[in-house]
């Protein structure tokens, strides 16, 4: 496979342009496909969740309704003055009853209104109630049996003379004295759970799914089947979570491993929600006509994508395999030989290119016979300037030994230093020395200059042990040694002292070179420091001049450790000046 790519452009370039149309186009489709499949599946999610809030809107009127009705009838001038009377009066009753009558008559939701005293009077009922579960409801919930505040009971069964046995849900609330606040009686309020199941079923949410409502206590109040009623929700929806919030929407698998997608909302009060349940089904064959539709349309993309590039290509390498069969002759030893220009596209403006480069490589090899020319001549005279430097180590070395003769240790000590210290600093050019040479070299220019500065300065030098073989950029030390002489101790009247330090601190070593001298002002001082950061040429410093060495030193830091490097200037004037820098430790010369 390599080697048929390898000996053909248009097959590259077909196999590139393919990968590079066909993937998108692949690409394009599945993420089309997603997006398509995740906006019906959010659009079911939303319908459904918009169908819970409208049935929440009309089961929050009839609560509504009902804590109206409440507020209205525990207000009630005669039923307060029937409770609130020592002995039962019949006339009392008899109005009482035709209230609450015609009361209930227009609001079908309401299967009773019972008022129960808390005195032996006859109870007051819209209907005869035969046999109700309101009783045990009462018992198990104490805080609405003994009056103390308001609340919804769990479904139970009502039997009345009028409508027979139905499933209820009612609102019970103390009634309380408008002038002594004294308890008189309890009122209850019937909701009938049919009327309820009506505003489930008139959604028409059943051709998908089923809906329920649930009390407080995830008790079933109504659905789309009795056999479910009044039992846990989690007995139909086994390990599902807890609905949390007002509103929300999770996956739920059933034991059937049928995915589900299950819709929760809260009701304003009281404190009931409605779920429905919606199989995932019904919005998967929606998808699956989508990824059809999505299938062939990709499909007739690619074919007319992958027609068209092999056109292209077939139509764009013409020429340059013409122009490839022209150059595969051309003798590499002789000039490229010049090719006839004839178009003004992208391949003649190739082959025009292809004339001036034979051109350039024929004045390229010229010119690199004249350099290495150059080179040859430019190493004689390399060789011949190095004579001059050994013969003044010679001359310097024949002074040193006539001192040492006429026994003048100073002149020999001088000459020697001299000696030591040119050697150093011009021999073989290496940028690079030990750390016990570095001092050395700088102890010759301290002794060089001591006894040109008799009894100016005392000078102590101490650099650690350890540091001795390891690696250093070289003359970083004897720059900031004369600057302190002539700047810092030559200046003084009196004696000063220079001290010279090389510490070790982790994997840095430090060196610090400090005088006693006259020390620099403080508007000097800024000076020099922004000398040290000028660039390259633009400082009006010249070599010989104050600031120059140190500007050196600075800037050949930062180029061989990086610019967290440098050199430190402290100085005080009166009192002297401290040179520091701090550079990483390397491997040790070999």
């Amino acid at each position: 496979m390599k080697r048929w790519l390898a000996n053909s452009l248009q097959r590259k370039l077909s196999l590139l342009l393919l990968i590079a149309v066909v993937l998108p186009l692949i690409a394009t489709g599945v993420v089309s496909y997603r997006i398509a499949s995740s906006l019906t599946e959010e659009k079911e999610k939303q319908s459904g969740m918009n169908m819970l809030r409208q049935m929440g809107d009309r089961l929050d009127f009839m609560v509504r309704d009902v804590e109206s009705m409440s507020v209205f009838i525990i207000g009630e001038k005669d039923i307060q003055q029937y409770l609130d009377n020592e002995r039962a009066d019949i006339t009392l009753f008899a109005n009482n009853i035709g209230f609450l009558t015609n009361l209930v008559f227009s609001k079908p939701y309401i299967s009773n209104v019972t008022i129960t005293p808390t005195s032996d009077f006859p109870v007051l009922s819209n209907t005869t109630i035969v046999h109700s579960g309101l009783t045990k409801q009462l018992e198990e919930r104490q805080e609405l049996m003994a009056g103390r505040t308001k609340g919804w009971t769990s479904l139970y069964e009502n039997q009345t003379s009028a409508d027979g046995l139905k499933r209820v849900v009612s609102l019970v609330r103390p009634i309380r004295s408008l002038s002594k606040f004294q308890m008189l009686g309890v009122l209850s309020i019937s909701l009938d759970e049919a009327e309820m199941r009506k505003i489930i079923k008139g959604s028409g949410w059943e051709k998908t799914g089923f809906v329920m409502i649930v009390d407080e206590n995830d008790r079933i109040l109504s659905g789309d089947s009795a056999d479910w009623l009044n039992r846990s929700l989690y007995e139909r929806l086994p390990h599902a979570g807890p609905l949390i919030g007002d509103e929300g929407v999770f996956t739920y698998t059933a034991e059937n491993k049928q995915e589900n997608t299950v819709l929760y909302h809260k009701l304003t009060q009281p404190d009931w929600k409605l779920v429905g349940v919606i199989p995932t089904g019904v919005y998967t064959s929606q998808n699956r006509f989508v990824l059809t539709v999505t299938a062939v349309a990709i499909g007739i993309a690619l074919l007319l994508s992958i027609a068209l590039v092999l056109w292209f290509i077939r139509w764009v390498t013409r020429p340059l395999a013409g122009l490839a069969v022209k150059m595969k002759d051309i003798n590499p030893d002789e000039p490229l030989p010049a090719f006839e220009v004839k178009s003004s596209d992208e391949v003649g403006l190739l082959l025009h290119s292809y004339n001036k480069l034979g051109d350039r490589i024929e004045r390229l090899k010229d010119q690199v016979q004249q350099n290495e020319a150059k080179k040859k001549e430019a190493d004689i005279l390399a060789l011949q300037a190095q004579i001059n430097p050994h013969f003044l180590y010679n001359t310097l070395s024949s002074i040193h030994w006539m001192a040492l003769m006429n026994k003048d240790q100073r002149i020999a000590g001088m000459v020697g230093a001299l000696s030591d210290f040119l050697r150093f600093s011009l021999n073989k050019g290496e940028e690079f020395c030990s750390v016990q040479q570095e001092a050395s070299h700088a102890q010759n220019y301290v002794t060089i200059m001591s006894i040109r500065f008799q009894d100016k300065f005392d000078t102590e030098f101490y650099i650690d042990p350890d540091l001795n073989g390891k690696p250093m950029l070289k003359l970083l030390l004897q720059p900031l040694i004369e600057n302190c002489i002539m700047h810092g101790l030559q200046k003084k009247k009196e004696k000063g002292h220079l001290y010279v330090y090389g510490e070790r601190h982790g994997d840095t070593m430090t060196f610090v070179v400090e005088d006693t001298g006259v020390g620099i002002g403080e508007e000097k001082l800024r000076e020099v420091r922004r000398n040290l950061n000028a660039a390259s040429g633009t400082s009006s410093l010249e070599p010989g001049r104050s600031g120059f060495g140190l500007r050196n030193v600075h800037q050949r830091l930062q180029l061989h450790y990086g610019a967290d490097t440098g050199l430190t200037i402290e100085s005080e004037s009166g009192i002297g000046t401290r040179f520091s820098f701090a550079i990483p430790i390397r491997e040790e010369l070999i």
